[in-house]
């Protein structure tokens, strides 16, 4: 063989040998990552459905009794674990503007017992008011208990903390006192917001201790909300859902006269407070929902911050408008969470197609959590309309039949309609490819929001 003929086919040899471990590296690593990524698909997959809310899964059926009848009453209050009351006055209050001054009030004349429990405390204004006010309470020998969630108060300062303990204030994380506790479901959360002064008062609602309602939602810094102030037999039922998280958080039991006293009617509302989260009323929250719903016979306003229906919501809420009921939704046109809008709006579809109509508040954070139904049920509590509110987390709300009461909040709910904007069909089926291929891909994750 040629000299120059062995030398060209050595080179060659070198440089396929020099070649091979280029082609063959992806053959052997490749696969291993996808298998990886699959499992931890499958698993995070699995996660997700363990964690939906599922208990109930056949549309609810309540027939032609709606729901400010006496069978909605009898039935619906033993179904929850939260028989409804009567002799109860509610006062709505809107914005922080109403409702942070008629709370400070209410504990600066605590005579025996103040319970809080809140998901956010931030450093600020309104914390050094509540800090304060909860102080010299327990100063002039108030028992005062505060519980708040250990995700939410990641921003609460311990000097904030060792000024209310200083005061004599119990002050607790709920679940989780140490960053060493081990709590079994990270996803867990109290995201209950409750003050109950003297077992009397109640307030109820979506607020959090935080500058962001400090105002009248008049800018987009100042989030828009709503509270109730309630007196009567229903305040024992919040005390109650408040001791339970009490409980199993320091083991300890909230008893007698001091926290739970013989309450007259003080006003001619109907109400129940009902609770849910793991272990305690599971889904309980959504179930209320689900049975107004299924009573609506002419309408069915909706206000909340993080509106995420499940297949089954989204079917009830069709059958209503197929009933003739008229379904509106306020969401924010602002939101906190530009992941959480698009998980939101990749539930719209079948609804807007349906003839639901959806406003998009434009002044500042939406944050309300409302239902009106038929003019004359009133719901509002802690919890949003999604998974996490509805199966995760510890919620509360209060239910109230009034038409009185069901007059105001669908006059607040017109007020946000003026303020927001509407969302046509063609808008919505209009949006940008990219639009609509992310907001499906978020959705994919709705059972966290």
């Amino acid at each position: 063989m040629p000299t120059a003929t062995r030398k060209f086919l050595l080179f060659r040899r070198k440089a396929t040998k020099d070649r091979a471990p280029a082609h063959r590296v992806p053959a052997h690593v490749h696969p291993s990552k996808w298998w990886f990524l699959l499992g931890a698909v499958l698993l995070f997959g699995f996660y997700f459905w363990f964690t939906s809310a599922r208990r109930v899964q056949e549309p609810i059926r309540i027939g032609s009794f709606g729901a400010g009848s006496e069978a909605f009453v009898n039935t619906v209050g033993p179904l929850l674990g939260a028989n409804f009351t009567a002799g109860n006055s509610v006062e709505t209050l809107v914005n922080g503007t109403q409702f942070f001054p008629a709370m400070l009030k209410a504990i600066r004349e605590a005579k025996q017992t103040i319970t809080l429990e809140t998901y956010i405390w931030t450093p600020g204004k309104i914390s050094d008011q509540f800090i304060e006010a909860l102080g010299e309470r327990a100063r002039a020998g108030v028992k005062v208990h505060v519980m708040m969630d250990g995700i939410g108060t990641l921003k609460f300062r311990t000097e904030d903390r060792d000024r209310l303990r200083a005061a004599g204030v119990q002050v607790f994380k709920y679940g989780r006192q140490h960053w060493y506790d081990i709590k079994p479901n990270i996803m867990h959360r109290t995201h209950r917001k409750l003050l109950i002064v003297d077992g009397r008062i109640g307030f109820t609602g979506g607020m959090c201790i935080d500058d962001s309602w400090l105002g009248d939602a008049d800018s987009p810094k100042v989030w828009r909300e709503t509270q109730v102030r309630v007196e009567g037999p229903v305040v024992l039922e919040m005390q109650s859902v408040f001791a339970a998280n009490w409980l199993q958080t320091t083991s300890s039991l909230l008893i007698g006269p001091e926290y739970f006293p013989k309450i007259k009617e003080t006003g001619k509302s109907i109400a129940q407070c009902i609770k849910s989260g793991p272990g305690e009323g599971l889904e309980n929250i959504r179930m209320g929902y689900l049975c107004a719903i299924a009573s609506a016979q002419k309408s069915i306003e909706i206000g909340n911050a993080y509106f995420v229906p499940d297949d089954l919501e989204i079917g009830m809420l069709i059958a209503a408008r197929q009933r003739g009921v008229r379904v509106r939704i306020v969401v924010p046109a602002i939101n906190d969470s530009k992941f959480g809008r698009a998980v939101s709006r990749s539930r719209w579809g079948k609804l807007i197609e349906a003839g639901v109509e959806f406003h998009e508040y434009l002044p500042a954070m939406y944050h309300a959590k409302t239902m009106v139904v038929d003019d004359v049920l009133v719901t509002v509590g802690s919890a949003n309309f999604d998974n996490r509110s509805f199966s995760i987390n510890d919620e509360d709300a209060i239910n109230v039949i009034d038409r009185e009461v069901a007059k105001t909040h669908v006059r607040i709910f017109e007020e946000d309609v003026k303020r927001s904007r509407p969302i046509s069909a063609k808008e919505f089926l209009g949006r940008p490819f990219y639009v609509r291929f992310g907001d499906s891909v978020c959705g994919l994750l709705r059972s966290q929001f």
